[in-house]
């Protein structure tokens, strides 16, 4: 049984988190750090776990956990890691956006790994450090990778995802109170969301001469969680040859499913699910794309990543059923 530790536990993913981890069968949750919480009860917070788990916030830190996740806002993991010291077999992994970019990756002497299992499992499995990906990022890759590993993205690509309101976290701004989300829809961060970058580092990871553009739309939907993301590009083959490239590139991916029927978001929602669908239209392809933003786009694939790291199952407290109703 290992020791987990959570930095920064009061935000969503801090919350599925824990939900993850005491439900984990090799797992057992050590501490969650939290200057604001320091003292409440985790279900003070958190009120779904109420006779889950009694443990509280606390405003120390056990340096000798086998596992740590950084549950802090974007820039802040660097400079927790500077202030902080923790044992040589404390493994890290960082929801934050600090060391996704491979000149970010190196920091303080830890080398973080892109951890993308679908992309970077054998080198995961070695892993000290994860710089876990970002949910836009995860569904957007997971659709175009295939294409990339054959060298087939030969104009640029089109994409546009729609995110639930808890991709924006829980502090409030103008666009996440309910009057404003409810029965409306909006774009945001237009052809510069801060997720290209790592998209487009590893889709030329996979094919190097790819020097076309990723053209992002990013959109807030009335929902609470999920991505639906729908990508086209150009592509000569049928949807039946596309179909194979994909099931065999995901062929020995858990939780990458290709579906031979229209996906929706519903089916994805409080799993760690990616579900992509295909269609050919004249000469361009259409790849949907959906998962869960706090699960596979967080959460979720922090624990894949840690089941990974520790040589326990990569399903291992992540068999969950989504919600259709």
């Amino acid at each position: 049984m290992i020791k987990a530790g959570i930095i920064g536990g009061a935000g969503y993913t801090a919350g599925e988190l824990i939900r993850l981890i005491i439900n984990h069968s090799e797992a057992v949750l050590d501490f969650v750090y939290s200057t604001s919480n320091a003292g409440n009860e985790l279900q003070s917070v958190h009120r779904d776990l109420l006779g889950d788990i009694d443990l509280k916030f606390s405003n120390t830190i056990n340096p000798d956990v086998d596992v740590l996740f950084l549950c802090l806002g974007h820039g802040n993991s660097s400079a927790f890691l500077k202030e902080n010291e923790f044992s040589s077999h404390t493994r890290i992994i960082d929801l934050s956006n600090d060391f996704r970019l491979s000149a970010d990756s190196v920091f303080l002497g830890r080398k973080f790994i892109y951890g993308l299992p679908e992309l970077n499992k054998e080198d995961i499995v070695n892993a000290r450090y994860i710089a876990n990906p970002g949910c836009f990022a995860t569904a957007i890759q997971l659709a175009l990778l295939p294409l990339a590993d054959a060298s087939l993205l030969k104009e640029d690509v089109h994409v546009n995802a729609v995110t639930g309101a808890t991709g924006a976290g829980v502090s409030l701004s103008n666009t996440t109170h309910f009057t404003w989300r409810d029965n409306n829809y909006s774009y945001y961060k237009a052809f510069d969301h801060q997720h290209l970058g790592e998209i487009n580092q590893n889709i030329n990871l996979l094919q190097a001469d790819f020097d076309k553009e990723v053209i992002f739309i990013p959109n807030r939907g009335n929902f609470s969680r999920g991505i639906f993301a729908t990508a086209y590009t150009r592509f000569e083959g049928s949807v039946e040859e596309a179909i194979a490239l994909y099931k065999n590139f995901y062929g020995e991916a858990v939780f990458t499913h290709i579906s031979e029927q229209e996906i929706f978001l519903k089916q994805v929602v409080n799993t760690n699910k990616c579900l992509i669908h295909l269609v050919k239209h004249k000469n361009k392809l259409l790849i949907s794309s959906t998962i869960d933003n706090l699960l596979k786009g967080a959460s979720g694939q922090a624990i894949q990543n840690m089941n990974l790291m520790f040589g326990f199952h990569e399903t291992d407290g992540l068999r969950l059923k989504a919600n259709f109703f």
